[in-house]
């Protein structure tokens, strides 16, 4: 048997700018956007093969703000995203107002991570 995961949601305050800054460093699309349970929306932005979908409640205000998913079982700890050419992607990144850390060279690539507005913490990681 084969799987691969299609999709992680995420909450975030605003969906279509949360799409907007990953269609920019990433060369992503929207695949779809509309409304989702609970009386909120939703967008869903990624690949064909595979997207990130971004939620927010009614009035897009999520509900509860935890002060790191690390300490919380089952929360979201990171994004992983591949590019190609990391030191490019990071310009990019810096350029919209990012901070990045935890720079690392290991086998087999290299990564840095960066927190975007909502607090979600993206990992950016190239293996070429």
């Amino acid at each position: 048997m084969s799987a691969r995961l299609e999709h992680v949601n995420v909450t975030v305050e605003n969906p279509e700018k949360t799409a907007e800054m990953l269609i920019e460093l990433f060369g992503w699309h929207i695949r779809w956007s509309g409304d989702a349970k609970n009386g909120g929306r939703t967008v869903h932005v990624g690949t064909e093969e595979d997207y990130v979908a971004l939620y927010t409640g009614p009035g897009g205000n999520p509900h509860g703000s935890p002060d790191s998913s690390y300490t919380i079982k089952g929360g979201l700890n990171h994004l992983g995203v591949v590019v190609d050419d990391l030191d490019a992607t990071e310009a990019q990144v810096k350029s919209l107002g990012y901070a990045t850390h935890s720079h690392a060279d290991y086998e087999p690539g290299k990564r840095f991570y960066f927190h975007e507005e909502n607090g979600v913490e993206i990992e950016v990681i190239s293996y070429a």
